[in-house]
């Protein structure tokens, strides 16, 4: 997922016909260097050799032969296996990183898909691993980790090999979906990425052409007409490109079908529940939870935007408008830097230390750049090296809480990296938690700063909407891919009408009557990457939202332990179950109320909203 830069070249996004227009100052790229100098390095090479080696070495000396191990031989064998993830995931990261920066260029998309298929040839031996783990007897599995404490530690990544027990397939049936994965599910998430990527947009009134990031951005411009502009026309080009992201979200949840039928799995959603490590009623509790907050969530503040905006119902481009008295405001970079930095530190020193070589070692890649993968992200890549974000910058507000979002990513992976490579990664539910909470403090900052009310009324409303985005939106969208799977599972093949039709059904339940929604809306489903890339994904968002929530009011009571607290869950990684590491802040996922707690923030700051109306 990476480029051969030296020291970052910076882009200026000013002289991006694709950019904001606005001199944001010098825009970072990325530095990947950290993990391999170019594609052609002689490290890439040796890298691969290695791999290859290490998996047969590993297959050779332990197929067949995990029972028997004692629990010395036990941390052996995973201390290997950890070494051969370590390997793997930094070729796979600067593979997918170098892509991601220009998704168009076919040479990147080649190392991509020869990375890819490599690694997926080198470690098929190694399928019995797990499969053989699982024929294991709990007690003599229990014995070993008695037995050694070194081996304890990685008793969460046994439980979780384990929930999957239910639902293993015989060992030639799982080294053949483990072979035949890089021409399946990731070749249709890479032909979504780059149809994406080559999609241009030519809105009326625009002066030249836009990528999709900036042709979005125009839904938050202040002028309705640029709005309007903006959603036809990708509701235009969605429409002439929906018979081939029909066929990709068919085959996808075909293929998703086929396999949890294999593996009797109950639900479509249960193989992302186990992954997550977190219980079905937990997740559905948080569902039920914001769906019956509806009403007094998204259907009231809509309503309160649309008298704010002079307007007896919205259109779907009027959902991210800024407010009347909002003036424009663009941000440049260096000053975005300083809000996201100061708020953290205010926080913490300790977190702005950790946040801040991201801008000065060329660990951000902030510019829209033609090619370059919408959105944003940060990639934890290996725990020797660093984190990446990625970022499509445009100077907006909203941009700086995205930046604060990425680099609470960005922190928790420096700070869980010492857990080690099989232990670092957090499960999805945890993992919005520091990334949620580094908004927080962001917003938190300038709501305190705000020169005036109206000031103040922007803020909390622009707070309003990115909490309404993160959990209401998502969980509707959590509905529409429930719908979609069990619609292709029940009536086959699903045309284009078909998606659309599941689409517009979880819309206007979310939004509310506030909103219309213009001809073409009902393709809209086709652009967002997690439907593709991450079935069922979209729920951690909410879930984090409503936990951080919760999290910030133990903060707001003044636990005087409350930053040890947080950063010892951060450095728990993937290491305990979200029951454990909520527990010293006295909260519990598993009981619907909590829930209710962390949608009160949301609700309370629509209070302060009506009362300003007063």
């Amino acid at each position: 997922m990476r480029i051969p830069t030296k020291p970052s070249p910076v882009f200026d996004a000013a002289t991006d016909p694709a950019g904001s227009g606005k001199d944001l100052g010098n825009l970072p790229d990325w530095d990947l260097s950290d993990l391999y100098a170019a594609p052609d390095a002689p490290e890439v090479t040796r890298d691969l050799d290695r791999l290859k080696t290490l998996c047969a070495d590993f297959a050779e000396r332990y197929e067949g032969k995990l029972a028997d191990l004692d629990a010395q031989g036990m941390l052996t064998c995973v201390t290997a296996h950890e070494e051969i993830d370590r390997i793997a995931g930094r070729l796979m990261s600067y593979a997918g990183l170098r892509y991601y920066q220009v998704t168009t260029d076919g040479e990147r998309a080649q190392f991509l898909q020869n990375c890819q298929e490599k690694l997926t040839d080198y470690t098929t031996p190694l399928v019995f691993f797990s499969l053989e783990i699982n024929r294991i007897p709990d007690d003599k599995l229990d014995a070993l980790f008695e037995a050694n404490a070194d081996l304890a530690r990685y008793k969460p990544i046994f439980d979780r090999l384990r929930a999957m027990r239910p639902y293993q397939l015989s060992d030639e049936l799982e080294k053949f979906l483990h072979d035949q994965s890089a021409v399946g599910s990731a070749a249709w998430n890479k032909l979504f990425d780059e149809t994406m990527a080559r999609l241009t947009f030519s809105p009326e009134g625009e002066d030249e052409d836009l990528s999709l990031e900036a042709t979005l951005n125009l839904l938050s411009e202040q002028k309705r007409s640029r709005r309007e502009a903006g959603a036809r026309e990708l509701a235009r080009v969605f429409g002439e490109n929906l018979p081939l992201f029909a066929r990709v979200h068919n085959t996808l949840a075909k293929e998703k079908e086929i396999e949890d039928r294999w593996r009797k799995m109950p639900s479509a959603q249960t193989a992302r529940h186990l992954s997550n490590h977190v219980e079905p009623e937990v997740v559905e509790a948080l569902r039920n939870a914001v769906v019956d907050a509806y009403p007094k969530l998204s259907h009231r503040y809509y309503a309160l935007k649309a008298k704010w905006l002079g307007l007896e119902t919205m259109e779907v481009w009027d959902r991210n408008a800024p407010l009347p008295m909002e003036e424009e405001r663009v941000i440049d970079w260096p000053k975005a830097r300083e809000m996201v930095l100061s708020a953290y530190a205010g926080f913490d020193p300790e977190m702005a230390a950790i946040a801040e070589p991201f801008f000065d070692r060329g660990w951000i890649d902030a510019g829209v750049k033609p090619g370059k993968a919408p959105g944003a992200f940060a990639h934890p890549t290996v725990t020797d090296a660093h984190p990446y974000v990625l970022l499509n910058y445009l100077g907006k507000p909203r941009d700086v809480m995205t930046l604060a979002h990425e680099l609470g990513h960005g922190v928790h992976q420096v700070l869980a990296a010492g857990q080690g490579e099989l232990l670092a990664d957090t499960p999805l539910t945890l993992a919005e938690t520091a990334s949620v909470f580094g908004e927080m403090l962001t917003f938190r900052k300038l709501l305190a700063e705000a020169p005036d009310a109206a000031q103040k009324k922007v803020l909390l409303a622009g707070k309003v909407e990115d909490m309404i985005n993160t959990v209401v939106r998502q969980i509707a969208f959590y509905d529409f891919e429930c719908k979609l799977h069990e619609a292709r599972r029940t009536r086959g093949e699903l045309t284009t009408s078909q998606i659309n039709e599941l689409w517009m059904s979880v819309q206007g339940e979310s939004l509310g009557p506030a909103f219309t929604f213009m001809d073409g809306y009902e393709t809209f489903w086709s652009y967002i990457p997690h439907f593709v890339h991450s079935p069922f994904y979209v729920y951690a968002y909410a879930f984090g939202d409503g936990l951080v929530n919760a999290l910030y009011a133990v903060y707001e009571e003044g636990d005087p332990d409350f930053q040890k607290k947080y950063f010892e869950m951060l450095k728990a990684g993937g290491s305990k179950h979200h029951s454990e590491l909520l527990k010293p802040f006295g909260l519990d996922a598993s009981d619907p109320k909590f829930w209710d707690k962390g949608l009160s923030m949301i609700s309370g700051f629509i209070d302060e909203l009506e009362a300003m109306e007063d």
